[in-house]
């Protein structure tokens, strides 16, 4: 069995303990370290394809919460840019990868060959984007990936441009406008022989705004399970939403790094598990701060895009974290650190008597553990409502 399917196993923490209970002490601490360490490395492949200036290459930026000119971004143009297919890791998740793939709908445009050009079988998904109609080019390329057992999506660029026009109509009704858009889109594709389309309405440059939410909730509803936590977690912090699904895809992994805990305080050595945890609790902190885009690096574009300074957005920030992740803030989570000195030496103690000493240390390390985590989790999660709102100036 290799490790994809392992992995897909085990994904709750239930079928966890069940795999490691038949196994002696150093193997579960083995096993637990394993999958805690391979589950940020499962990869995922998105193809995004579509006619030479429908803004594939743009989306592909926007995806990655990178801007058209920015370093490491895809290259734009009103012409054909891409010629082969190019690759663009995301910025802190390098396991996730978009992928920018040359133009379609050239006059001797065929699905299978182009498939066959772009390697079809590396991607986990593509996303098939249209600035204007969606013409013939595009049905045979869903046909040919729906037939080979994938799955795709249908993008409508450029929404911002319609809007911006239509405003300046008299009677102008933003989602009467959207609707229209919509359906003409879905009707399009109908008569050239698609059943039942999906269309996903996306403004590259404001893409919080639209279809975002929906387009997410579809990739994600149809991703294999181990690979929803790479799609949620590369996912821009751009909508309160999508904040929300993240908050959860974290959360879901407190159980295991406590129980990660839970298996070394079972080992009768003084000061060992108190180590151990710091260590355990500093990392997925780190990781949340990543995650929701509250590290220096990522409120600083944020601050570049909406023209506030970073004390600005810090000032928001309430979680006792927001100043630095350290010992001393990582203790307050409990509010008084003699508390989880006083419980690890308990654990010490208890890990001496067999048997039952070993889960008395064990439940008590689990529960300081998700009880540390569960509250940095919902204070940064809080920070991130707080500082998106901020800079947009509005709920989103």
């Amino acid at each position: 069995m290799d490790f994809i399917e392992e992995y897909d196993m085990m994904e709750d923490l239930e079928d966890i303990k069940e795999s490691i209970s038949t196994q002696d002490l150093p193997s579960a601490i083995h096993t637990i370290n394993k999958y805690l360490k391979n589950q940020d490395i499962v990869p995922l492949n998105i193809g995004v394809t579509g006619e030479s200036g429908s803004g594939k290459s743009s989306f592909v930026n926007a995806f990655r919460g990178l801007g058209d000119e920015e370093e490491g971004s895809a290259k734009t143009g009103p012409v054909e840019t891409t010629m082969e297919p190019q690759d663009y890791s995301h910025r802190k998740y390098k396991n996730v990868k978009v992928w920018d793939l040359p133009g379609i709908g050239t006059p001797n445009f065929k699905a299978d060959e182009y498939l066959d050009l772009v390697e079809f079988e590396r991607y986990d998904f593509f996303i098939i984007i249209a600035s204007d109609r969606f013409r013939e080019c595009h049905t045979q390329l869903a046909k040919e990936i729906m037939r080979m057992g994938k799955n795709f999506y249908f993008v409508r660029s450029k929404i911002d441009t319609i809007i911006d026009a239509e405003k300046r109509k008299k009677n102008f009704d933003q989602e009467k406008t959207l609707d229209i858009i919509r359906k003409d889109c879905v009707n399009g594709l109908k008569k050239i022989g698609i059943e039942d389309p999906v269309v996903f309405l996306i403004s590259n440059f404001e893409l919080g705004k639209y279809d975002l939410n929906l387009l997410q909730e579809r990739m994600e509803k149809e991703l294999p399970q181990h690979k929803r936590r790479a799609l949620l977690l590369a996912l821009p912090n751009i909508t309160l939403e999508i904040n929300e699904k993240k908050k959860k895809a974290l959360e879901a992994n407190i159980g295991k790094v406590a129980l990660q805990s839970a298996l070394v305080a079972t080992v009768p050595l003084p000061g060992l598990s108190y180590a151990v945890d710091l260590v355990l609790v500093k990392k997925e902190i780190e990781m949340y701060y990543n995650t929701f885009g509250l590290d220096d690096p990522s409120l600083q574009k944020l601050c570049d895009k909406s023209g506030k300074t970073i004390e600005e957005m810090k000032s928001r920030m309430k979680s006792p974290l927001r100043f630095g992740i350290d010992k001393a803030s990582i203790l307050s989570l409990l509010g008084d650190a003699s508390v989880f000195v006083a419980e690890n030496a308990v654990e010490y103690v208890a890990s001496l008597i067999p048997l039952l000493g070993t889960v008395v240390a064990g439940g008590m390390s689990y529960m300081t553990v998700s009880r540390m985590l569960k509250r940095a989790l919902n204070d940064i999660a809080e920070d991130a409502r707080d500082v998106l709102i901020a800079s947009v100036g509005t709920d989103v």
